[in-house]
């Protein structure tokens, strides 16, 4: 850990990605703290996806800042940060084996008795070839190489996206059941219904801008809502 553990996990401070004169994310100001389960929603096109690769080094910010525990995102962060892209990124010729192999030499902090542990659980032979499994099961083996990690910061980027449901509610279970208490996930996905029963928070992002960032409790409380129905509203027009 480059800093104490009570300083903020992540900090946004006027965030923003431009691409010539169009804007992904415009003036992002945002804090997440630690031991929390966060959804990052929108719909297709509000900026997420750019958020989380802004959050993992994989761009550079037109202007402002964001630091993950203290650091700019870089080689620094690396080891804090376990991250599942929203498209497959690996070889599907290799073995799950082979895949598991590779990311314990990468990553120091990768635990492969839990990766075996879960690929058990699901019947997943580590002896298939990833082009040989159902589009799920890839999915399933993706999350299982991200979630055995011993990070601090979960980003997963539309990790129930075309799967069926029976297939979300293991990702989802299989999220819960492997972070620490003093981790976050930030969890981006449109599908607010599926994921609500897991959310501490949400932020809303609604065309690269930020128009809500509150605890779901908050919002049952002062709204008389679900997140899913405050959403429906707040993305309706």
């Amino acid at each position: 850990m480059n800093m104490e553990q009570n300083n903020p996990l992540v900090v946004c401070s006027g965030l923003t990605k431009t691409y010539g004169s169009f804007t992904a994310l415009d003036h992002l100001d945002l804090t997440l703290e630690r031991g929390r389960f966060i959804g990052l929603l929108g719909p297709n096109g509000s900026g997420k996806t750019t958020t989380i690769k802004l959050l993992n080094g994989l761009l550079q910010p037109t202007a402002g800042t964001v630091t993950i525990d203290g650091m700019q995102p870089g080689r620094g962060t690396h080891s804090i940060v376990s991250y599942l892209p929203d498209r497959a990124c690996l070889d599907e010729n290799m073995k799950v084996a082979d895949i598991i192999d590779f990311f314990s030499d990468f990553y120091r902090d990768f635990d492969r008795v839990k990766a075996t542990e879960m690929l058990n659980t699901l019947n997943l032979s580590s002896l298939s070839r990833l082009k040989a499994l159902s589009k799920g099961n890839r999915e399933k083996v993706q999350l299982i190489l991200t979630m055995s990690r011993r990070a601090q910061l979960y980003i997963l980027d539309e990790p129930i996206a075309g799967v069926d449901p029976a297939a979300r509610d293991y990702i989802l279970n299989t999220i819960l059941a492997n972070y620490s208490e003093d981790a976050s996930v930030l969890l981006s996905t449109h599908l607010i219904a599926d994921i609500e029963r897991v959310l501490d928070e949400v932020v809303f992002l609604k065309e690269g801008s930020m128009v809500l960032h509150e605890g779901v409790d908050t919002i049952r409380e002062e709204h008389g809502k679900s997140v899913d129905m405050l959403f429906r509203e707040v993305f309706s027009c």
